[in-house]
């Protein structure tokens, strides 16, 4: 298997449902990380990218979470619709999707 060009982390963190910092789980975190693993499948992109579920990312309030390396790119308040998005102007383009950017103080 060739050595992929980015690597996905998708924050699937699960907290009480009152906590006061949330979760990306109660957010949506476990479904787009299904969303991205089909996306993936579909275009059968195994060799582009790495997709791997993960703990907490930092700013649990604006979850779900999904950070993009090698470019450390963080995006926040990702739903499954934005995966595509994601793969056509990121993952393939090159171009971070600005508007999902974590801002600046947050990341």
């Amino acid at each position: 298997m060739p050595r992929p060009q980015r690597h996905v982390f998708v924050c699937t963190q699960n907290r009480p449902p009152q906590h006061p910092r949330g979760s990306c789980a109660s957010k949506g975190g476990t479904a787009v990380l299904q969303a991205f693993w089909a996306e993936q499948q579909k275009r059968q992109a195994y060799d582009q990218l790495s997709i791997t579920y993960s703990g907490c990312l930092g700013p649990c309030d604006q979850g779900a979470n999904v950070l993009v390396y090698p470019e450390a790119v963080m995006y926040r308040n990702v739903a499954p619709e934005d995966v595509g998005e994601i793969f056509d102007t990121h993952i393939v383009g090159g171009q971070p999707v600005k508007r999902l950017l974590a801002p600046a103080t947050v990341w």
